[in-house]
């Protein structure tokens, strides 16, 4: 599914389920999962306790739904904001810059 149609079919679905909700909400959500996933991996790390694959791809997978909403929520581009980021991004090279990513 292409960013587009995802975050489409999350502003029909969220409008249908959580209209009243304020444009911030689906931040708290973002964060909210990103504790799941960075906890999972805590964990697993010390030996704790392991988390299955499937909680990380279910945690990645409701952050990005949350991302859709919230950028539906602010008038964003999901899809215009991950090319924009990656096109910068993608210009950096960190082995022959290593202070700033471009020049240094």
């Amino acid at each position: 599914m292409k960013i587009s149609e995802l975050q489409e079919k999350v502003r029909t679905w969220t409008a249908r389920n959580f209209p009243n909700s304020e444009p911030w909400e689906p931040l708290v959500g973002v964060m909210e999962e990103l504790g799941e996933l960075s906890h999972a991996h805590l964990k697993q790390h010390q030996g704790i306790r392991y988390s299955t694959m499937l909680d990380k791809e279910d945690a990645v997978g409701d952050i990005i739904i949350y991302l859709a909403d919230y950028c539906n929520r602010n008038k964003l581009d999901l899809d215009l904001c991950v090319y924009t980021a990656w096109k910068t991004a993608s210009q950096r090279d960190w082995i022959k810059y290593q202070k700033d990513g471009v020049s240094e």
